[in-house]
C-alpha cells in the first residue's frame, strides 16, 4: 500500500477518544487530515495539535445525526478538497441500557450514530471513489456486533447494524478496487464510561480476562488496517482468538457472557 503521505484521511467523531487519537497519528504519517464532529472548539484543538507539527489539517463541525447537515459539509468537502483517500467511520454514542430503560428519542439517537452517520457519510462520498475506482472505507464497531450481554439493548443493535452494512458495502463493490474494512475495537479506556453512568458496571464478567486499550494504541491498530486493508481486523490476539473460538462454539461464548453480564436482579428498580 502507499504511505500517508499526502493522503486525505477523513475521520469523524475525530474531537476526541479513539478519532482524535488517530487524526493526529495518520496526521504524524503524513495524511492530509479532516476532522468532524460536533464540538468546533475540540476540532480546533487537535487541528492546532496538529499544525504545531506542520501536518495540514481540516475542520468540519457537523452534528453526524443530521443527513441534510452531512449532506452540506460533504459538499465543502468536496468542493474545497475533493474527495477522500480514507473514510474512518469512527463516531458512535449510545447507553448501556435494557429495552425498557431505553426512550425511543435515545434509541433513534443511538441508531443514527454510529450507523446512519456511516451510511450517509459514505453515501456522500462514494461516487468520487468510484469515479476513480479508488479508495478505502473503514467502519469502526465494538465486539457488540458479534457477541451480545445483557443490559445494551439499543447499543446492540445499533453495532449490529454497521457490521451488517459493513457486509453489504463489501458485496456492492467486490467487483471494484474500493476497500472496505470492519474494524473491531476492543475495549478503550476514554471518557465514555464517565460520560454514561451505569454502562461499566454491565460490563459481562469475562471482560476482565481481555486487554484494555488506550485510544493511541487504538489508533495504531487503525493505521495498521489502512496498510492492511483487510476485509476484518480485529484489534489484538487475544480478541481475535474469542473471535475465532466463538466461530466454533458460539452457543458456548454466549452462555458465558450472559451469565456473566448484568442481571436484571442487579438493576435498581
Amino acid at each position: 500500500m502507499p504511505s500517508l503521505q499526502n493522503r486525505l484521511c477523513l475521520i469523524t467523531g475525530a474531537s476526541s477518544g479513539i478519532g482524535k487519537a488517530t487524526a493526529l497519528a495518520a496526521g504524524r504519517a503524513g495524511a492530509r487530515v479532516i476532522l468532524l464532529a460536533r464540538s468546533p472548539d475540540k476540532l480546533e484543538q487537535v487541528a492546532a495539535q496538529l499544525s504545531r507539527t506542520g501536518r495540514e489539517a481540516h475542520v468540519f463541525p457537523v452534528d453526524l445525526g443530521d443527513p441534510v447537515a452531512t449532506g452540506r459539509v460533504a459538499e465543502r468537502i468536496l468542493a474545497e478538497l475533493g474527495t477522500p483517500d480514507i473514510l474512518i467511520n469512527n463516531a458512535g454514542s449510545g447507553r448501556w441500557l435494557y429495552t425498557e430503560e431505553t426512550d425511543p428519542t435515545e434509541v433513534l439517537d443511538m441508531v443514527r450514530v454510529p450507523y446512519l452517520a456511516a451510511f450517509w457519510i459514505t453515501h456522500f462520498f462514494l461516487p468520487g471513489m468510484l469515479d476513480r475506482n479508488q479508495g478505502h472505507i473503514i467502519n469502526v464497531t465494538s465486539p457488540a456486533s458479534f457477541v451480545t450481554w445483557p443490559g445494551a439493548t439499543a447499543y446492540t443493535a445499533a453495532r449490529w447494524a454497521v457490521r451488517g452494512f459493513t457486509r453489504a458495502l463489501q458485496a456492492d463493490l467486490r467487483h471494484t478496487a474500493i476497500r472496505v474494512t470492519l474494524f473491531t475495537a476492543g475495549e478503550v479506556s476514554s471518557t465514555y464510561w464517565e460520560n454514561n453512568s451505569g454502562s461499566y458496571e454491565r460490563v459481562p464478567g469475562i471482560n476482565r480476562m481481555l486487554p484494555r486499550y488506550t485510544p493511541d494504541q487504538i489508533a495504531h491498530h487503525l493505521l495498521r488496517a489502512i496498510e492492511k486493508r483487510p476485509a476484518n481486523y480485529v484489534t489484538g490476539r487475544t480478541y481475535q482468538f474469542v473471535f475465532w473460538f466463538r466461530r466454533l462454539f458460539p452457543g458456548l461464548i454466549d452462555r458465558i457472557v450472559w451469565r456473566t453480564g448484568d442481571s436484571r436482579a442487579d438493576t435498581p428498580a
